[in-house]
């Protein structure tokens, strides 16, 4: 389906024309309609499937055909990160060129000015504010800001706000909105924690699901079955055999992350970090290091694994298996992007296997398992289905022989002297 097919105001339909947006992505024929016909949507598709204009889209032409009724707020679309504020007010730019819609974006890492800024510009009143929960609600505390002019309230990465623990948060603001407004709730998956907040706060929704998509064929996928002790020296194998330029290396939790890229500096590696820890200002410069190359390895959390456009990454390591299969995919969604060939790598631990099974089943295939080399010593069997159970050091018998989507048996994992 083409853009200019749909019911779009002929400012919305220059600016398409002028940026050269031609045909539909499945999302976006799946909800716009929906969204200009003034239903509230629940809408659940994968990063870098075209959310963001499946909304922008609709909600600029409504917003440019009806007369605003005051000087207050009239749309608030609610992001997890900064970094995600930003890129969207950008795209916002872009999509309103041709319109008088004025747009502000909130978010938190900012200096006093930057917050005097913010604070009086939502004062002022913006037809569109992208913002972050807690920084929009800290401005709310303040008072002075009324919320009674909004007619579109947005969710956008919902699934990784909850994640992020910002439930409540959204559930105060949302206390402040009309009642009667057009309520839009965009996912990547949809848990039951997204199902009870789509109940609290939506109206007769109309669901557009699409299917998550299977990793490219350009993507080179294994795993490597291992000890948690041991994932820092088969990491540092894999740079030293030449997987070190361009990678991001995925961990659990922040208190990891920080761990990771100390012990990879000491070991004399450029490693960088991104995390929710940091700044806005140390994001920023995190981001441009590893973006300029002046860092060849970022460790970070899930922060980076959606709505980040990076196209030339090499490799993705996922040092700890992700909580879910659509994370898998949306980290090793990192590499092999604009055409590019890319290296998916996921370590293994005992206590992770089950969870790696369950992503296998998802994918349809069994992921290619690189061998460990001697020098790190036993490790233990794969066993995907065993829920109970101690695991004995194998040497032979840890890993599967099946065939994989793209190969027989096993890649060789050579060893290299450490770096120092």
């Amino acid at each position: 389906m083409r853009f200019d097919e749909f019911d779009f105001n002929d400012d919305i339909l220059d600016a398409l024309d002028e940026m050269n947006f031609t045909d539909c992505t499945p999302i976006q024929e799946g909800a716009i309609g929906h969204i200009l016909d003034g239903n509230d949507v629940i809408a659940v598709a994968q990063t870098g499937t075209g959310k963001t204009a499946a909304y922008l889209l609709p909600v600029l032409s409504l917003l440019g055909d009806i007369p605003r009724r005051g000087d207050g707020i009239r749309c608030i679309v609610m992001v997890p990160t900064h970094e995600l504020a930003k890129q969207i007010d950008s795209r916002l730019a872009g999509f309103s060129y041709y319109t008088d819609i004025s747009s502000l974006a909130i978010h938190g890492g900012s200096d006093g000015v930057e917050f005097a800024r913010q604070q009086r510009g939502l004062r002022m009143g913006a037809d569109i504010v992208t913002a972050t929960p807690g920084r929009l609600l800290a401005h709310l505390k303040m008072g002075k800001i009324k919320l009674d002019d909004v007619e579109f309230f947005i969710l956008d990465e919902a699934d990784r706000m909850l994640d992020m623990g910002f439930f409540e948060d959204i559930m105060q603001i949302v206390r402040q909105l009309p009642t009667k407004r057009q309520t839009l709730l965009f996912s990547a998956t949809m848990p039951s924690k997204i199902q009870k907040l789509a109940s609290s706060i939506l109206c007769n929704p109309v669901e557009v699901k699409i299917a998550v998509s299977r990793p490219t064929d350009k993507i080179a996928q294994s795993a490597v079955v291992c000890y948690e002790k041991q994932k820092f020296d088969i990491l540092c194998n894999y740079f030293n055999q030449g997987f070190n330029e361009r990678v991001i290396v995925f961990a659990s939790s922040k208190l990891k992350v920080k761990e990771l890229s100390n012990q990879l500096r000491n070991r004399g590696w450029k490693a960088g970090e991104m995390h929710s820890d940091l700044d806005q200002v140390k994001r920023e410069d995190a981001m441009f290091k590893f973006s300029s190359g002046k860092t060849s390895i970022l460790i970070a959390t899930d922060i980076v694994a959606r709505g980040i456009d990076i196209d030339d990454i090499k490799m993705v390591v996922n040092y700890d298996v992700p909580l879910e299969a659509e994370d898998y995919i949306h980290r090793i969604g990192r590499t092999a992007r604009a055409n590019n060939d890319g290296k998916a790598v996921t370590f293994i631990s005992e206590k992770d296997q089950v969870r790696f099974g369950r992503i296998e089943r998802f994918l349809g295939y069994e992921v290619t398992k690189d061998e460990v080399p001697q020098e790190f010593g036993e490790v233990p069997p794969y066993r995907p289905n065993a829920v109970k159970g101690k695991y004995r050091g194998n040497r032979n018998g840890g890993f599967n022989r099946n065939k994989s989507r793209s190969q027989n048996g096993k890649k060789k994992f050579y060893h290299h002297p450490k770096k120092n």
